[in-house]
């Protein structure tokens, strides 16, 4: 198995043209993104609230939690992020590739288009 690994902007949404680059692991079993909070900060980018999670080896870590501006090329996305502290590791997590309108093909390990559908009314005549 390997690992897929993108440099991806990363904005505060009040203020889009300023982004940093930040190189991500992506994680599609990761719900959320984890960017370091020297990044986040830097960008103005405020903790909205806090998460806990869950460890590997059973114990608890409490995270910040806001929002922020994803840009990969042409495709731009907002979605929750988590402030990473010293030591935790920069991912890429499904709803940032989600909102991006990638998806991660699991055997190839690289980002298709997500298919996107749109659910809607329809007429008989």
């Amino acid at each position: 198995m390997g690992f897929t690994v993108l440099e991806i902007e990363v904005g505060n949404p009040a203020d889009p043209e300023v982004t940093k680059p930040v190189e991500f692991l992506v994680d599609s079993g990761a719900v959320y993104s984890v960017v370091p909070s020297t990044v986040l900060e830097s960008l103005n980018i405020k903790p909205l609230s806090e998460e806990t999670f869950r460890l590997a080896d059973g114990s608890k870590i409490v995270r910040k939690k806001g929002i922020a501006l994803f840009r990969y090329g042409e495709r731009v996305g907002g979605a929750d992020v988590i402030f990473g502290d010293e030591g935790d590791s920069s991912l890429l997590g499904a709803l940032t590739l989600e909102s991006l309108g990638l998806v991660l093909d699991p055997l190839k390990r690289e980002l298709n288009p997500l298919p996107m559908i749109l659910a809607g009314s329809f007429r008989r005549d």
